[in-house]
């Protein structure tokens, strides 16, 4: 069973209006909603290429009433999806995603979720400590909600090192930064976030000062040109064959359900980033947030490129 930590879940709305412009009324084309926030999101990828899954965090309101519904009414064509969500008295956020049929562009709207207690914060630490007995693998992904303490995803990362379990980090921030300090397995930044924890936009030499604060791997998510992973294992490069156009919501979920399965599988770590990669590229092709595209999927994973920058780059 592969564990996925959402702290602050949300509802997804998708938007889709013909152009989106400032200080105008649109008509909107499209709609959707899904259960939302990115361990949710990675746990839905993960269910769809055959990993049983349990996510956990917190939910609560009216909106955490719809995106349970709308969780257990997600198709489950392989794996196994279990919700060990944590009620709070707090209402779950939402978010919208505003898709500009005209550019490709999307626009993201985020609400900072519910407050959340001490009392709360003790029944979700005593509901992951028991998913720990039976997890291969657990993903920490997204922002903290009011109320719980910054150095929370440390403390998850600790408790899951003294149980064993692989653990990968995918936050930003202050978080961040404190979370790495637990010395997680693998963290997950995007271009800014690396900036913002290390200082330098130099992917390779951020990437490589990011590992040394305590991560004992570093994947970092470069956008349309793919992923850098400096592990001890060595340093790859991987891109996809090509630019695609679409709606990027959710991209880097998919690569992160792409390193945990293929961490489980026991997959060498070009065969990880390949999938990753193949992931979150069908991702950005999907026509809805956080979803990707299965037949685009099969398609690019022999085509992504792998390269390694050189043994000196460790």
């Amino acid at each position: 069973m592969i564990l996925t930590v959402t702290l602050n879940t949300a509802l997804d709305l998708t938007y889709a209006v013909p152009a989106l412009v400032p200080h105008a009324g649109h008509r909107v084309t499209e709609t959707s909603e899904r259960p939302g926030g990115k361990g949710i999101n990675v746990a839905r990828v993960l269910t769809a290429l055959g990993h049983d899954t349990v996510v956990t965090g917190f939910v609560g309101g009216t909106t955490g009433t719809v995106l349970r519904d709308l969780l257990a009414a997600l198709p489950r064509p392989a794996g196994t999806l279990t919700d060990a969500l944590v009620p709070v008295s707090g209402d779950t956020r939402r978010t919208l995603a505003v898709v500009d049929a005209a550019t490709g562009d999307t626009t993201q709207f985020n609400e900072p979720g519910p407050q959340v207690t001490a009392d709360e914060w003790a029944a979700l630490l005593d509901t992951y400590t028991g998913l720990l007995d039976t997890a291969d693998a657990v993903a920490l992904c997204g922002s903290l909600p009011p109320g719980i303490h910054v150095g929370a995803y440390g403390e998850l990362v600790r408790l899951a090192r003294a149980a064993g379990v692989p653990v990968l980090l995918d936050t930003s921030g202050e978080p961040l930064r404190r979370g790495i300090a637990a010395r997680p397995d693998l963290i997950k930044p995007n271009a800014d976030e690396l900036a913002q924890l290390t200082g330098s936009r130099e992917p390779l030499r951020a990437t490589r000062d990011a590992r040394r604060r305590g991560a004992h791997g570093v994947v970092a998510s470069l956008g349309p040109d793919g992923l850098l992973a400096v592990t001890p294992d060595g340093v790859w490069r991987a891109s996809p064959p090509a630019a695609v156009r679409g709606n990027p919501t959710g991209a880097g979920d998919s690569a992160v359900a792409g390193l945990l399965s293929g961490l489980v599988e026991s997959l060498s770590w070009p065969e990880r980033l390949r999938r990753a990669v193949a992931l979150s590229t069908a991702t950005v092709l999907a026509p809805t947030a956080g979803d990707f595209d299965h037949a685009a999927y099969e398609e690019l994973l022999p085509r992504v490129v792998i390269e390694e920058p050189g043994p000196g780059a460790v």
